[in-house]
């Protein structure tokens, strides 16, 4: 086994079976947060077994012999903590957060489900239907399927054109066994990031965790993504229609991934026209009616909300532009007077003092994101996943290295005509179509 490395309380190692263990001793509060992080999401999947991803993080809630189903939750209720599980495009984490002498429990169910899932053929039929209401529920907003739309004509080829949920074909035909297999495929100790930050001995954490999940046996190799998107040529628009009066308008780029350098110029770029945002899963928006889209589309009445979108990827994802758009206006006034925005930057660029508050903003958002130990855990995973330590570590640093020459070089790098995607959404039978 490697020495781990030991930094400022900081503990980073690699056991033997492959899993990579993250631990931060802080003793800010009485409390510690435990995550565990697969290398697994919607960008592992393909056509067939779209949403399987999503599908076995809910049957990993269903039981082992050990904790049939409910067990943990009522245990974790009794010691005072909360859990949770969620799957992205990138990966699948879960996650607990208790007072800091219980997290031995956390350590004991998540090695044991990662080994000892029991996946009842009688609960999986059960799930499709949860899942499958999931949906549809979703299927209600005609602006959740103006973006489902947008993002599959987008990526023509690579993985993320699929909804993270998966399409509804693959959801009704996939089986026990396709889950099982996708499972024990990559839900291994090779293909996982444990992290671990709270009140505690760092060295004493380290131990345990190597307790708990050092015998869990390796899976087998897990297999590369092999998409990869050509980039685009041509401008792609999608026009949908439904019962919803409401307008709804969406445009897409194609950007780079959370690992280049155009990455922070870009977060910049969205927090300039869009506002400042955090960027994690624990992330808000600011309310700041400041920013170029919400005085050109919103105090102008062309739509009663605009909104910009730019979030870290493995791979090479999309820049969005959103809005809702206002009684009597059209989509096309809609989609000019964006355009406009992004030629002011293009062409003028930023001014040096928007530049500056746009940076405070987002790392405001940042130090939001990131205050407690739940969230802390998560940025430590989540970083090690989407690029590695460092992006996390010179995360600051890189923000405000950003200069108003890389914000208007971006804009005219990834905002051309021949590089968007657009989607419209209006009432059946409306004019503006």
């Amino acid at each position: 086994m490697a020495e781990p490395n030991t930094e400022a309380k900081t503990v980073r190692q690699t056991l033997d079976n492959g899993m990579l263990v993250l631990v931060h001793e802080t003793h800010a509060a009485p409390v510690a947060s435990f995550w565990i992080f697969y290398r697994v999401g919607s960008r592992n999947e393909h056509s067939g077994l779209t949403g399987i991803s999503h599908w076995v993080e809910h049957m990993l809630f269903k039981g082992t012999k050990s904790y049939p189903r409910g067990e943990f939750d009522k245990a974790v209720s009794r010691a005072g903590g909360i859990f949770n599980g969620m799957t992205s495009q990138d990966w699948t984490a879960y996650f607990e957060t208790f007072p800091s002498e219980r997290m031995g429990l956390a350590l004991d169910v998540e090695s044991d489900r990662m080994a000892n899932a029991i996946f009842d053929s009688q609960e999986t039929e059960a799930e499709r239907t949860v899942i499958l209401s999931e949906r549809e529920g979703s299927e209600n907003s005609f602006f959740w399927l103006l973006s489902e739309e947008v993002q599959a004509t987008s990526f023509q080829q690579h993985s993320y054109r699929h909804p993270t949920i998966g399409w509804r074909r693959d959801l009704e035909t996939m089986t026990r066994d396709d889950l099982y297999d996708h499972y024990r495929t990559y839900y291994t100790p090779n293909n996982s990031i444990a992290v671990a930050v709270g009140d505690f001995d760092a060295a004493r954490m380290l131990s345990e965790i190597e307790q708990a999940f050092g015998p869990v046996l390796p899976g087998p190799p897990v297999p590369d993504v092999q998409s990869q998107e050509p980039a685009q040529i041509a401008e792609r628009r999608i026009k949908l229609t439904g019962m919803d009066p409401t307008g709804y308008y969406m445009q897409v780029f194609h950007t780079p991934e959370a690992a280049s350098d155009d990455f922070f110029p870009l977060i910049i770029l969205d927090a300039v026209l869009g506002g400042a945002k955090g960027i994690g899963l624990f992330g808000g928006g600011t309310n700041n009616r400041s920013n170029r889209l919400y005085r050109a589309l919103v105090d102008t009445d062309l739509a009663v909300a605009v909104g910009s979108s730019y979030r870290p990827s493995i791979d090479p994802s999309l820049f969005y532009f959103y809005a809702t758009l206002a009684p009597g206006c059209s989509h096309q006034e809609v989609e000019d007077a964006i355009w406009l925005q992004i030629r002011r930057v293009q062409e003028e660029g930023v001014r040096i003092e928007e530049l500056h508050k746009t940076i405070k903003q987002t790392r405001a958002q940042f130090a939001y994101s990131s205050e407690s130990v739940t969230h802390q855990a998560y940025w430590r995973g989540f970083s090690e996943i989407i690029a590695d330590a460092e992006w996390l570590e010179n995360w600051l640093s890189a923000l405000e290295s950003v200069t108003v020459d890389d914000v208007q070089r971006v804009a005219n790098a990834y905002f051309q005509p021949n590089r968007q995607t657009v989607g419209w959404y209006a009432a059946e039978g409306s004019v503006v179509l």
